[in-house]
């Protein structure tokens, strides 16, 4: 299928946007642009950051798209035939009027949008831009659904999805990128300092089980911070959390604590879980843990030291992890994660 001039333009601002840890981590996020009747998407799975190196956008005919969101369907059939599924939220892609729509997981936008006290943060912030707050919806058709209803009535540039992310449109890839960085900027909330992780007790905790020290050394203040550790074991902030680490983080105490955390996990029959906190001396992660879970745990770090001692938090309900971890959709997008070369 012919490729649009401007893909190009896409891939270039994808790559960069995908780089950036404070806009979108691991397979997170997604990207669009509309060429007459086609939609060149993000396919699900993949990653932001791989936009320049790998083919990841997929072309899907906009009417189809349209028509899959009135009929209830989740499958959206490519416009060419390939080996990759269109991104989850290609209904709300295709919704968006604007030419170029921009999707990611911001983190201060997450740390307001996690908040039960930010309406009246956000008006004040975002005043001067076509906005609009939403509540959370499960991603997909649910979202593309309450996404629809206020397009229709009026044209909407900043969509703030309640405990999920960003959404921009723009007519140009540079002014969606743009329009990001402004939200951001304009949500910035001060970070909270963690105190630093014992690197030589989790080697010794970790050493003889299946678990080790994540990658990024940002990630322990999780759980060397009593209020970020507060945060983060009391229920899922967003959706990408629940999908790569499962609901909420356990902690674990003393030197047998990961033993007993496995032993736990066995009895019930369900897997080990794949990080977890330890009090005063930093997280752990499982050893087969994948690239988009330590992601997820480095977001999870920047996330929660933005929180701020008086913030009202929201979490999603066991209900919607549920719906999460049961959605084939989730389960192919953690397959195509896992197997990135």
């Amino acid at each position: 299928m012919r490729e649009p001039g401007d893909l190009q333009a896409l891939r270039a601002m994808s790559a960069r946007v995908g780089r950036n840890m404070l806009l979108v981590q691991g397979a997170g996020g997604n990207s669009s642009v509309k060429d007459d009747d086609v939609l060149w998407v993000k396919a699900s799975g993949t990653w932001l950051s791989d936009a320049n190196e790998k083919d990841i956008f997929v072309p899907v005919l906009l009417p189809a798209a349209r028509a899959a969101l009135a009929g209830d369907d989740e499958r959206i059939p490519l416009a060419a035939p390939g080996p990759l599924r269109a991104s989850i939220e290609t209904s709300l892609h295709a919704l968006m009027p604007h030419r170029v729509v921009l999707h990611v997981h911001a983190v201060n936008t997450i740390a307001w949008a996690a908040r039960r006290d930010a309406r009246d943060e956000f008006a004040s912030r975002l005043e001067g831009l076509a906005w609009r707050h939403l509540d959370y919806f499960h991603p997909g058709l649910p979202l593309a659904r309450a996404v629809g209803a206020i397009v229709a009535q009026e044209r909407i540039d900043v969509l703030i999805l309640g405990n999920h992310g960003l959404v921009v449109g723009a007519e140009t890839c540079e002014q969606a990128e743009a329009l990001v960085h402004d939200v951001e900027t304009r949500l910035a909330l001060p970070v909270r300092t963690t105190p630093p992780a014992d690197e030589d007790g989790l080697h010794r905790l970790c050493a003889g089980t299946d678990y080790r020290l994540p990658h990024d050394a940002e990630s322990h203040g999780i759980a060397t911070d009593p209020y970020s550790r507060a945060i983060a074991t009391g229920g899922s902030l967003y959706p990408d959390h629940v999908v790569f680490l499962g609901p909420g983080l356990p902690t674990v105490e003393g030197a047998d604590g990961l033993a007993t955390l496995l032993a736990r996990a066995q009895a019930s029959g369900l897997p080990a879980p794949i990080a977890a906190l330890v009090p005063g001396l930093g997280a752990v992660i499982r050893s087969d843990a994948s690239p988009g879970a330590e992601a997820m745990l480095s977001c999870l770090a920047l996330v929660t030291s933005r929180l701020p001692l008086s913030a009202e938090i929201s979490y999603l309900s066991s209900q919607h992890e549920q719906m999460l971890l049961n959605w084939d959709a989730e389960r192919y997008r953690q397959q195509v994660t896992a197997s990135r070369g």
